[in-house]
């Protein structure tokens, strides 16, 4: 639960590198995707989940022209090594 929260929080900060008008959209859809799955039924997919959350967020930084090394740290805490 800690990893998830602290990827949940790193996703926020990432959020805030984005341009303005888009801010309350990205924070508000990460906020509803880590409510989804607050309670898993099966904790081994947790990995998944975080690895999935470092794409998506990834994925959004090079959308809007944000250099992805930002998202170094989420990838560390998502143990995203092959991603």
């Amino acid at each position: 639960m800690e990893r998830a929260l602290r990827a949940y929080m790193e996703v926020l900060r990432l959020v805030r590198r984005l341009p303005p008008e888009t801010r309350a959209y990205y924070s508000k859809y990460a906020r509803e995707n880590f409510v989804n799955y607050r309670e898993l039924d099966d904790p081994s997919s947790l990995p998944d989940l975080l690895r999935r959350a470092y794409s998506h967020s990834s994925w959004v930084l090079s959308k809007y022209s944000v250099d992805v090394s930002v998202a170094d740290r989420l990838k560390s805490i998502c143990s995203c090594e092959n991603a």
